[in-house]
């Protein structure tokens, strides 16, 4: 998820400022987000805390050797007893400034006490948004943001944030300031839903009652645009012959016009993993096809068990809604390291659903996440078989080949002015359409053996 720059980021070490741990003012939850959050109702499950940075040093000239041309001023908070959380981001007022610097955080273990070591939290995000000039980026509430961290049960914090020191090389150059209105937000996921189905071979307690095609219309018809109460926790598998007989229904084809449609592989639905439909806009909004399938990596860490993953992903949501201003989740589906697969962003797992997850290239494709960060760290390979599932299912659903091409219109990206044609892998990483690490390197390797398995399963 960091995107290349040219100019060095600068790490210099400095003490921060160990002061007794104490519960601030300011460690409740700010006005920004729901008052009745942090009490926990039944309904709305979860909570943000949202702190305000302050200054933590002085600027000094000793990173360039020049006393005349300092870093901008650290910005953190010291050690700090807070609400029990279990995500930590940061985000700043202006979505279209980048934080050029460092950010890091320690976090407390709840109940053992244990103090982690100082992490980093992935500091380029903005390519991990809604395009430029649509109704959700132009909302006006929506915030700059680091990517979120997952750090499990905790009970205190700090962080800090280390501008870039000015080049030495360029003698005319100033320091880059931090983006304004910097805070760190703490996430608490919420407890998990009562029935939620841990492994692929569990079975949704409503799925013999309703077929997908219904559940998704009672979603999408509620006259609040919530999530149905009859919509079931778990989509099951079906077979390559049923998948493709509700293809060809939903797609109005000819009976026997054999589509090349893979198996639809067993789906947690929004419900299942706990999604407050509270939290996001009502209403739904669609793209024309689904003509790729864009990868990405959380950048989350790969510290969770799969039993978490619902957590997990409750926190993400929670972070992408309240804390950055998006108007849900960003990704259409997340895969988990033991291979689970989970609905996204609202609207209908067999619809063109319009996510932010690939600035620039939105429209006319989906975002799958696989949670964790695997830049230095190989994808497991039940995750991998996940993705080859997922996309041979969904993409055949709108006939595409998961081994061909396709050429989509950037809505402009750091990598692609807007207007621009550009031809893509039907099944890309994130780097291919914006210049990132995202999906890390380790995953993005295995992209190609992920085409085959998924052109496989759809019969090519």
């Amino acid at each position: 998820m960091r995107a290349f720059i040219a100019s060095s980021i600068g790490v210099t070490c400095a003490a921060v400022l160990a002061l007794p741990l104490a519960v601030p003012a300011g460690a409740a939850p700010d006005t920004r987000t729901v008052p009745a959050e942090s009490a926990g109702p039944v309904d709305v499950p979860g909570s943000t805390q949202s702190l305000p940075m302050r200054t933590l040093s002085a600027p000094s000239g000793r990173s360039t050797g020049d006393p005349t041309r300092a870093a901008a001023p650290e910005q953190g908070l010291p050690e700090r007893e807070v609400h029990p959380f279990s995500l930590v981001g940061v985000v700043w007022d202006d979505a279209n400034a980048e934080l050029h610097g460092t950010v890091q955080v320690r976090t407390r273990a709840t109940g053992t006490g244990a103090w982690s070591d100082w992490q980093d939290l992935e500091t380029h995000n903005a390519e991990h948004s809604a395009d430029p000039g649509t109704a959700e980026r132009d909302s006006g509430t929506v915030r700059g943001s680091t990517a979120p961290l997952w750090v499990g049960d905790s009970d205190a914090v700090a962080v800090r944030v280390r501008p870039e020191a000015p080049d030495p090389q360029d003698r005319t150059g100033s320091a880059v300031p931090l983006p304004a209105g910097l805070r760190l937000e703490l996430v608490d996921p919420g407890e998990d839903p009562r029935q939620l189905p841990a492994t692929d071979t569990g079975t949704a307690v409503a799925a013999g009652a309703m077929s997908a095609a219904a559940a998704q219309v009672q979603a999408a018809t509620t006259v609040d645009g919530r999530t149905a109460a009859l919509v079931p926790s778990v989509l099951p598998a079906l077979s390559k012959a049923r998948s493709e007989a509700q293809g060809e229904a939903e797609a109005g084809l000819a009976a026997g016009s054999r589509p090349y449609i893979g198996p639809r592989p067993r789906i947690v639905t929004r419900k299942g993993w706990g999604a407050d439909e509270k939290l996001r806009e009502r209403k739904f909004v669609y793209t024309s096809k689904v003509k790729a399938a864009f990868i990405h990596h959380s950048a989350t860490g790969n510290n969770y068990k799969c039993s978490q993953a619902a957590s997990v992903l409750r926190g993400i949501y929670r972070y992408h809604v309240k804390s950055s201003g998006w108007r849900d989740i960003g990704y259409n589906f997340a895969v988990d390291k033991c291979g689970n697969i989970y609905e996204g962003r609202a609207g209908g797992v067999t619809k063109a659903v319009l996510g932010a997850h690939t600035l620039g290239f939105n429209t006319n494709s989906m975002g799958i996440a696989v949670l964790g960060t695997f830049t230095k760290s190989n994808p497991p390979a039940a995750a991998v078989n996940a993705v080859a599932k997922l996309t041979a299912w969904k993409l055949g659903l709108f006939g595409a080949n998961p081994r061909g091409k396709v050429t989509l219109v950037s809505g402009g990206s750091n990598k692609y002015k807007k207007g621009k044609k550009v031809k893509l892998n039907v099944i890309s990483g994130h780097r291919d359409g914006f210049a990132t690490e995202c999906p890390g390197a380790r995953l993005y390797k295995k992209l190609g053996s992920a085409r085959t398995s998924s052109a496989k399963l759809q019969g090519r």
